[in-house]
């Protein structure tokens, strides 16, 4: 019955962005839409088949500096949950750096980057860390205070220390949130190393993006953010997976 329904749904979805796509390329005929100002899904579609292995690289390099710079900001903000766990009194210190960091941004600080570390990937994948470690930071510090009660006491009866509380039960039970912060972090993580790229690149999406924009080339930047978009829902359906694999009790509600 589930499965049933799953797939009806996935059907519907479908045939929601079809009709979409069909409405907008008649719309655009129909007004007769300079390409310069919004071209058709079938001009994007050429551009995009006519141009498929450049905007491979691109999105390769682009996806590249996103794993890199969501892996540098899941280490950082898992670290300082790990951490904040353990020191509470460290709380306000670390929580206000951290939100003067979240507060900063991107546009700004991504050219400052640029001019430090250079045109290569670093920038990108620090700009990208800065967006993901935040979500991450608070979604694990949540769990780990969301332990089960009852586990809690149990482990405190049999005079387990801090660590081997946190090990089996606070961790364990911090899975579901850090998931959470995953399904957010990913997309953030590809439009962080857009926007990095925007600021300075020799190559990616971002960098594809910024030429397409200068030369009013319409085309390209849609194809381009179609390039964008199916890497992020690629990403975020890898996330589902693995929760699924980890989280035994999701696969019931599927």
């Amino acid at each position: 019955m589930r499965r049933n329904y799953a797939a009806s749904a996935r059907w519907t979805g479908a045939g929601v962005v079809l009709a979409a796509l069909f409405g907008w390329e008649a719309a655009v005929r129909l007004a007769a839409t300079p390409r310069y100002l919004l071209p058709g899904p079938a001009a994007i579609a050429r551009y995009l088949t006519a141009h498929l292995p450049e905007l491979v690289l691109a999105g390769g390099v682009t996806l590249a500096e996103a794993m890199l710079g969501l892996l540098l900001g899941t280490l950082v903000g898992l670290g300082l949950a790990i951490v904040l766990n353990f020191w509470i009194k460290l709380e306000q210190g670390v929580m206000s750096l951290a939100i003067l960091i979240k507060s900063t941004p991107v546009i700004a600080i991504a050219p400052i980057l640029t001019i430090w570390l250079g045109f290569g990937p670093a920038p990108k994948i620090v700009v990208t860390g800065m967006l993901t470690f935040f979500p991450v930071l608070i979604n694990a510090l949540t769990g780990f205070r969301a332990a089960d009660r009852a586990a809690l006491d149990l482990m405190r009866t049999l005079n387990a220390s801090a660590w081997e509380i946190f090990v089996h039960v606070r961790w364990p039970g911090a899975y579901p949130y850090l998931f959470a912060a995953l399904k957010v972090v990913v997309p953030l993580a590809m439009i962080g190393a857009v926007v990095a790229e925007w600021m300075g690149a020799s190559s990616g999406l971002g960098r594809a993006m910024w030429l397409a924009y200068t030369n009013l080339n319409m085309p390209a930047l849609f194809a381009a953010v179609f390039v964008l978009t199916l890497l992020s829902l690629g990403l975020y359906q890898i996330v589902l997976w693995l929760e699924r694999r980890r989280l035994f009790w999701t696969r019931e509600t599927d």
